[in-house]
C-alpha cells in the first residue's frame, strides 16, 4: 500500500480520531482469477480460476451493485478483535476467527483500468472499508477468484495526495526544526 498517510504530531494528536474518521478515497489494482487467504499479497495464492467470461461491461454492472451501504466481512487477516486476541494471530495458525459483518458505504466505484486479468478502481468509501475484502467480494461476484495487488490512498477526509509531503520533506522539515533549537 502506498500513498497519503495522515499523522499528526504534538496537540494534534488529541485530534487524530476526528481528523481520520472521514471518508477515504483510494485506487485499487485487482488481479481476477486467483485468490489468497489473505486477499492481497501477504499470502501465496490458493486457488486458481476461470475469468475468459469477464469482460468491461460485466465489470462495470458487477461495479454498480457495491455502490451504498452493505455490510462486509472483514479479512481474516486483520486487527479486529476476537476473543481478546487479533484476527490476524488467529488466522496465521490456520484458525479462521470468524468475523461478524461490520456495515460500510461505498460512496463511489468506478473502473478506471480494465487489462485482464487486472482491473484498476477508484474507491470513494467510508472509515473502516477493507480493500482487500472489496477486491474477494468483486472477484465473487464475477464468479471468479480476486485478489488485491496494488493499493493507493489518495484522499482521508479533507487531506489530499496533492497536498502531501514526501517522507524525505518531513525528515528536511524535522532536521530544520532540530537546528533551529
Amino acid at each position: 500500500a502506498t500513498g497519503l498517510l495522515v499523522i499528526c504530531t504534538g496537540k494534534a494528536t488529541k485530534r487524530v480520531m476526528e481528523l481520520t474518521a472521514d471518508n477515504k478515497e483510494y485506487i485499487a489494482k485487482i488481479k481476477l482469477g486467483e485468490t489468497t487467504p489473505s486477499f492481497d499479497l501477504e499470502t501465496d495464492v490458493d486457488a486458481v480460476y476461470p475469468f475468459d467470461h469477464v469482460n468491461r461491461e460485466l465489470v462495470e454492472t458487477v461495479l454498480r451493485t457495491f455502490s451504498g451501504w452493505q455490510l462486509q466481512e472483514p479479512p481474516a487477516f486483520s486487527a479486529k478483535y476476537v476473543n481478546g486476541k487479533r484476527a490476524y494471530e488467529y488466522a496465521r495458525k490456520g484458525v479462521d476467527p470468524k468475523l461478524e459483518p461490520v456495515p460500510i458505504e461505498i460512496h463511489s466505484i468506478e473502473l478506471i483500468g480494465f487489462d485482464l486479468p487486472f482491473l484498476t478502481i477508484k474507491i470513494v468509501c467510508s472509515k473502516g472499508t477493507y480493500i482487500r475484502a472489496l477486491a474477494r467480494d468483486i472477484g465473487k461476484a464475477l464468479s471468479t477468484g480476486a485478489h488485491l495487488v496494488e493499493l493507493r490512498r489518495t484522499r482521508s477526509g479533507i487531506f489530499s495526495i496533492e497536498q502531501a509531503l514526501s517522507i524525505a520533506e518531513v525528515e528536511k522539515k524535522l532536521s530544520d526544526l532540530g537546528n533551529q533549537s
